[in-house]
């Protein structure tokens, strides 16, 4: 394996790019194919040779990336200066290359099951700023996901054992004791845990007094699971998980704004419908789907729209059960 830090990504003191534009000299087959999953799965079949191959026949075109390995004194380090601020009481497998404190128990009681599911999102400008006002302290990214740029000073705490992840727990049971954080972030995850206000509670206690929180959950957003997706949130709800920090601001910028849920709507309930209804979804106008919903619920792209897409975008659900046992 040819070194990480000699295969050409944009490297600085605190930070390193794991996704670098495959070239025919930093070409590494087992970088190329962890970047590119379709041709892994390509090679892995017989429909391609090798990465090499395909690099040559339309990845250099293409413009396909390599993916890099983390250099493995850059997160020894990090995990030094974590582990005199790990909470004793809890079983930590305390792997070479990353800390260990999801087991069997504790996939039970928060519901973390296996998924084949990626999330990666890249940090946007409050983020960054957040992270570089810290430099010279520990950010805790809480169900960072797999990330693309991998810094010094942010610990990527995860329940998935992505090539990022250099903490694996559960939101709602941190591995750190009080106080252990300079600034804390979550960005699109409390809407995946069973228990929001618990992890919530998590994220506070391991912040030091004064630092800074920075915490993004969806509103308007469909149901995308990771595995699991329990709960949107309102401004209030979301600033009622934080209660104990006193005033918050509550922000909304980029990709937050409504135009993106909108088009997320559109676009699920388009790829929902039967093939040969899709054009004539595509051409009706906002005023035609501002008509009455009633004057609406009888066309064939209201009824004929998936059951899965039919959930992904549902305006509610009504559930109905019954208690267990005999009534007295």
């Amino acid at each position: 394996m040819t070194d990480s830090l000699s295969m050409g990504q944009a490297i600085r003191a605190d930070r390193l790019e794991l996704m670098v534009v495959a070239t025919d000299v930093n070409f590494d087959e087992a970088a190329y194919l962890r970047a590119n999953p379709d041709i892994a799965r390509a090679v892995e079949s017989g429909v391609c040779a090798s990465g090499w191959e395909h690099f040559i026949a339309f990845g250099r075109d293409e413009r396909r990336c390599v993916r890099l390995e983390v250099p493995k004194g850059w997160r020894a380090e990090k995990l030094d200066r974590l582990r005199p601020s790990l909470r004793a009481h809890l079983a930590c497998g305390d792997r070479a290359d990353r800390l260990d404190f999801i087991d069997q128990g504790v996939r039970d009681e928060f519901g973390l099951v296996a998924t084949n599911n990626v999330s990666s999102h890249a940090y946007d400008h409050e983020a960054l700023a957040l992270i570089d006002r810290h430099a010279d302290g520990l950010v805790l990214d809480c169900g960072a996901g797999l990330r693309n740029v991998y810094f010094r000073n942010v610990v990527n705490c995860e329940i998935v054992d992505y090539d990022s992840t250099d903490v694996l727990a559960a939101a709602e049971r941190l591995p750190f004791a009080d106080a252990t954080f300079d600034a804390v972030m979550s960005m699109n995850v409390l809407e995946h845990v069973k228990d929001p206000f618990r992890a919530a509670s998590e994220l506070v206690r391991v912040l030091k007094p004064g630092g800074e929180l920075m915490c993004v959950a969806p509103f308007l957003q469909p149901l995308h699971g990771y595995p699991h997706h329990y709960f949107n949130m309102t401004r209030q709800g979301l600033a009622s998980l934080f209660e104990s920090l006193g005033e918050c601001r509550v922000e909304i910028y980029g990709a937050m704004r409504p135009i993106w849920a909108l088009h997320w709507f559109m676009s699920s309930y388009r790829a929902g419908l039967p093939a040969e209804l899709r054009e004539t979804f595509e051409a009706m106008t906002v005023a035609q789907l501002l008509a009455s919903p009633q004057s609406l619920e009888t066309l064939p792209v209201v009824i004929d729209l998936s059951a899965q897409a039919s959930t992904e975008l549902a305006s509610a659900h009504a559930l109905f059960g019954r208690k267990p046992g005999v009534s007295p």
